[in-house]
This record gives structure tokens, C-alpha cells and sequence, in this order.
């Protein structure tokens, strides 16, 4: 015959008359305390973070790309937004050149031609072995560095302009929105002594075509020049003061 047998359990945390007689004679151990569970809290969803500049500053580019139709209640909102987002394009625009690439003919459509509107070109075009291309090379890798939203690249003259002549080596292409601007046949182009600084002024003769990209705005003719000079001056006195120093230690 099968033994059944019932337990009885009450409400959690209750307990019987006897029970609470027994635990004030000190027979039974105090009673646990009832379970309560935490305090129900809803997790954050974005629409209760509030919309504020530094929750701007926390979107990447993408995210506030996204968010262009979303801010048009909030006029202040939608104005950093726009000034965030050019701010990043800014930086990625002054990341993205800084040294003299090598392209091949097959390359020159897509990187010379094709480059944005916005950006200026400037074309080597050499042959290893002629020292007037080392020269003018030398000149153009410093000012890729100094103006690195200037987009400057390098090719054989003769993947480029097929029996082109070695005695127009090395010759300077300028583009800006898929056209040439302006062109500099030989290194004699740039003045007795080819220097960094007689590249760049020569390059600005009649565009702005050098951008160091600190300005947020597309930078004037006549501001680039001026820049350029300043850097020429602060370049002429730094070398006076190491050759006075030289001097002085002999």
C-alpha cells in the first residue's frame, strides 16, 4: 500500500502561534526575514538621456549623419550638430594626405583626376637617376607635411605621358576638380635655388592651392601666401640663430 504523506507550508515568511512562543524562550531560532525583491528599476531607454551638447560630442560620425531629421524641433541642437559633424570631417580631411604618394598611370584617374572639388593636386611628375627630381622631390615632401590638406603624388613621367621627354624633368601638375590649373616644366620653374618656400609661393602664384587645414574655411590666395612667407621668415631666422650658436662653440 502506497505511503502518502502531505506537508503543509504557509506564507513564506509567517509562522504559528507556538512557533513565536517557542522563539521568545529562546527554543527556536529567530525568524528569517521575509524575501522582498528589488525595487523594479527600467532600464535607460535614448529617449530618457538627455539631449544636451556633450551627448552630441558622444555620436560618431555615422550617428550624427543619422540624426539629421531627427533634431529639426531644436534649432541650437541641430546647429552643433552640423558644426560637430564639420568639425570631424575637418579632421579626416588633415589625416587623410601628409606625404607624397606613389600612383601608377592606372591610378591617375581616380586620384588626380576624381579627387574631391575641395581638394588641390599636386603632380610630380620624375624619373629616378636625374638629380633635379631628387631636388624638387626633397622640396615637395616637406611641404606635404607642412600643408596636409594638399594632396600631393608622385609618378613616372612615362607611366603617366607615354615618351614623355626627360628634359622637361621634373615637371609640376596642378589639379583642382578634375581640371589642371596649372602646369611647371623643369626645375629653373622655381627660381635659382629650389627651396621648400619658393616651391610653395610659386604653387600660389595665381590660386590657393596649399591648405595646411587649420582654417574651416577654404583658405584665400592671398592668406596662404602670407602664411607661407611667415614660415619662410621664421625658417630664415631659426637658421640664423644655429649658425650663431655654431659659431659661438667653436
Amino acid at each position: 500500500m502506497a505511503d502518502y504523506h502531505f506537508v503543509y507550508k504557509d506564507v513564506e515568511g509567517a509562522s504559528t502561534q507556538w512557533d513565536d512562543i517557542q522563539r521568545k524562550l529562546g527554543n527556536l531560532p529567530p525568524k528569517p526575514p521575509a524575501f522582498k525583491p528589488a525595487p523594479f528599476t527600467p532600464a535607460p531607454d535614448e529617449g530618457s538621456v538627455p539631449k544636451d551638447k556633450s551627448w552630441i560630442d558622444e555620436k560618431t560620425e555615422e550617428e550624427l549623419e543619422e540624426l539629421e531629421d531627427d533634431l529639426d524641433d531644436d534649432r541650437f541642437l541641430e546647429e552643433y550638430r552640423k558644426k560637430r559633424l564639420a568639425e570631424m570631417r575637418e579632421a579626416t580631411k588633415i589625416l587623410r594626405f601628409g606625404s607624397v604618394v606613389p600612383i601608377s598611370g592606372s591610378d591617375f584617374v581616380r586620384e588626380v583626376s576624381q579627387a574631391p572639388s575641395d581638394v588641390w593636386v599636386v603632380v610630380i611628375l620624375y624619373k629616378d637617376g636625374i638629380p633635379e627630381c631628387g631636388v624638387l622631390m626633397q622640396c615637395l615632401e616637406e611641404l606635404a607635411t607642412r600643408y596636409p590638406a594638399t594632396k600631393f603624388v608622385k609618378i613616372i613621367s612615362t607611366d603617366c605621358i607615354p615618351n614623355y621627354p626627360d628634359c622637361n624633368l621634373p615637371t609640376l601638375l596642378v589639379y583642382n576638380n578634375g581640371a589642371v590649373k596649372a602646369n611647371y616644366v623643369g626645375l629653373h620653374s622655381f627660381g635659382r635655388r629650389c627651396t621648400p618656400e619658393g616651391v610653395a609661393l610659386v604653387l600660389c602664384q595665381s590660386d590657393p592651392v596649399l591648405n595646411d587645414g587649420q582654417s574651416k574655411n577654404e583658405q584665400s590666395r592671398e592668406a596662404v601666401i602670407e602664411g607661407v612667407r611667415r614660415r619662410f621668415l621664421e625658417k630664415v631666422v631659426t637658421q640664423h640663430e644655429d649658425d650663431d650658436d655654431g659659431s659661438s662653440s667653436d
